[in-house]
């Protein structure tokens, strides 16, 4: 009897650890607390030269260059990028800020898909809670 006991409660057990496993979403948000800190090592190697430290781009980012190009904008939530679904901030990250009017290189070949989540879930912890609130009513995660 013991034995059959067993082989009927271990499917339970092995759910049980599995949820045991999983990490939890930073409260509210797509992403969790290690996706975060995977992003604070990308942005800070890759972005932070451009877009500042703490995402918050440079100052007039939306006004021309002499050469006719934009500065990098912020990231942090002040300005355009919570306009954008995920699939096309990925978009910007592969193919650089070239088509769009600025200089950012293009990340294809340098950053892996877990880079670019990570580094999208940094620059998002910016966002206020309304500000990403309207974002994801907008259908940011489609």
């Amino acid at each position: 009897m013991k034995h059959k006991f067993f082989i009927l409660i271990l499917p339970f057990l092995i759910v049980a650890c599995d949820r045991g496993n999983r990490e939890e979403n930073v409260a509210g948000r797509w992403y969790t607390p290690s996706q975060l800190e995977h992003g604070r090592v990308v942005f800070k190697n890759n972005c932070a030269g451009c877009h500042g430290e703490n995402a918050q781009g440079t100052f007039r980012w939306n006004k021309k260059l002499a050469d006719g190009s934009y500065p990098p904008p912020p990231l942090n939530g002040s300005a355009h990028t919570w306009h954008h679904p995920k699939r096309l901030l990925k978009r910007t990250i592969d193919n650089g800020g070239i088509p769009v009017g600025g200089k950012m290189p293009a990340f294809k070949d340098k950053l892996t898909e877990q880079d670019k989540e990570a580094v999208i879930a940094f620059f998002q912890s910016y966002w206020p809670d309304e500000i990403y609130a309207e974002w994801l009513n907008r259908g940011g995660l489609k």
